[in-house]
């Protein structure tokens, strides 16, 4: 490979941060047993608290963000990938403790890898990225009720934060699952968007405001929740018996003011999604059923791809509520 090659550098010295498009050469890639050259990585809102200030997660400067990225095998001194191999990458702390994917070339360890599925291409691969893998976790398990609890059929299925990253694309893959999917937003404008996704009924998000009762009536069979705060409170009162709320996000708070009700009475289960530690045999089979249950020509319509000049100018709009959509970053554009 080239000695030199492009890459977006965060940097905080004498608690100044920066960040760059710069050259860097190989020696910066010190990590992992396998090199990849990029093809597409993915701009996750994680991302853009990591370009606005470090996010609180990076500890290393220099540091070349990115948590997720596809692209193809350069050199692997493990025999399980070979040149040429197409390779998706999502998670592990890559882009937070070690070099990310915002570069023409990454090192990371072949541990962290998958190959891309053949029915997938690493341009769809992206476009899906960190929040198409999450939304796929998510689906799976409010599946799990029919699956583990042996007949107890999904209906009724409400996704929080409908329009962002991992709620849109959630719409989409339960509608073809066959629930019937209520989408919650606070943004009237994208009620066209959501009901083009799938979505049989729109709510405000403002009904989940305010205080819960111990339980209330029983509406919701399977949940993907993105907001996490005093509406998951709400929604877990609304659960019917033995439904499974997914948890994985803290849009609207880390904290959850609950009581043991809803799990002892209903079975409600709550259940934790961690996408970036999810284990390898678990990624293998959902970014495989991934081309069964999207419709790549819809994420097409609303996906950006972005140069890295466009990424610096793009991040800012994430981060206040001003962006819509996936955003996907070419190297080489």
């Amino acid at each position: 490979m080239q000695e030199k090659f492009k890459a977006v550098v965060i940097d905080n010295q004498n608690e100044k941060f920066s960040r760059e498009i710069k050259e860097i050469d190989t020696s910066h890639l010190k990590d992992g047993n396998v090199l990849v050259k990029i093809d597409y990585s993915s701009l996750n809102y994680k991302d853009a608290l990591i370009l606005n200030n470090g996010g609180k997660i990076v500890r290393k400067f220099p540091f070349v963000p990115g948590i997720d990225f596809s692209g193809k095998v350069v050199e692997s001194e493990d025999n399980k990938f070979k040149k040429d191999d197409n390779i998706i990458l999502t998670g592990f702390r890559v882009g937070e403790a070690y070099f990310g994917g915002f570069a023409e070339y990454a090192k990371v360890d072949s541990n962290f890898l998958i190959k891309t599925p053949k029915e997938l291409d690493n341009q769809k691969a992206m476009m899906l990225g960190t929040a198409g893998f999450t939304a796929l976790q998510c689906a799976f398990a409010v599946k799990a009720r029919e699956e583990l609890l042996l007949g107890e059929k999904v209906k009724d299925v409400l996704v929080t934060g409908a329009t962002g990253g991992v709620g849109s694309i959630a719409v989409m893959i339960l509608t073809k699952m066959g629930y019937d999917v209520h989408a919650v937003t606070g943004k009237k404008d994208k009620n066209e968007y959501l009901k083009n996704l799938g979505a049989k009924n729109i709510i405000d998000r403002k009904e989940f405001d305010g205080e819960s009762k111990l339980l209330e009536k029983g509406i919701w069979d399977g949940v993907v929740d993105t907001v996490g705060g005093t509406s998951l409170t709400k929604i877990l009162a609304q659960t019917k018996p033995n439904g499974i709320v997914a948890s994985c996000g803290n849009a609207g708070g880390i904290k959850i003011n609950t009581t043991v009700m809803p799990f002892i009475i209903r079975g409600v289960k709550l259940w934790g999604i961690d996408s970036s530690g999810a284990s390898i045999k678990r990624r293998e089979f959902l970014w495989n059923e991934a081309n069964k249950l999207i419709d790549f020509a819809k994420i097409q319509s609303f996906t950006t791809e972005l140069s890295f000049n466009e990424l610096l100018e793009t991040y800012p709009k994430l981060l206040k509520g001003e962006y819509f959509g996936r955003a996907i970053v070419n190297p080489n554009k």
